[in-house]
């Protein structure tokens, strides 16, 4: 994978919580990046994008956005339900790391996140 979007630790919390074996979740990660990184600029012009950094970028997406995700991985509901709340314990920790988290929690009421890590040759547009 040419991104690492969600951070270890991230990995170990959410495999802990998620009702898929943990040795099964970074391979299901690898495979959602793998499915996304492409995507990375049509996400960028129809979503908006609420972190950004060297390494990755979040955007907020309508719900039920997952479960395209998911059909176009051919995944069990558990299985995206573990990915899902991967990309929303990712999008938290930043959150925690920026002191934005109290804005971070806002935006989960409403969407979901969706974290692609950069492959590094993508543009990025100016914020």
């Amino acid at each position: 994978m040419s991104g690492e979007p969600i951070a270890g630790q991230v990995l170990l919390l959410t495999a802990a919580k998620a009702s898929v074996p943990g040795s099964a979740l970074p391979s299901l990660i690898d495979r959602v990046q793998t499915l996304l990184e492409p995507e990375l600029d049509r996400y960028r012009r129809d979503y908006e994008r609420l972190f950004s950094d060297e390494t990755l970028e979040i955007f907020l997406v309508d719900r039920g956005h997952w479960n395209e995700i998911g059909n176009a991985l051919d995944v069990t509901d558990r299985e995206l339900a573990a990915v899902r709340r991967t990309h929303e314990e990712q999008l938290l920790s930043i959150g925690r790391r920026t002191d934005r988290e109290s804005e971070f929690e806002t935006a989960l009421e409403i969407r979901d996140p969706v974290v692609i890590g950069r492959v590094g040759t993508a543009s990025e547009p100016d914020e």
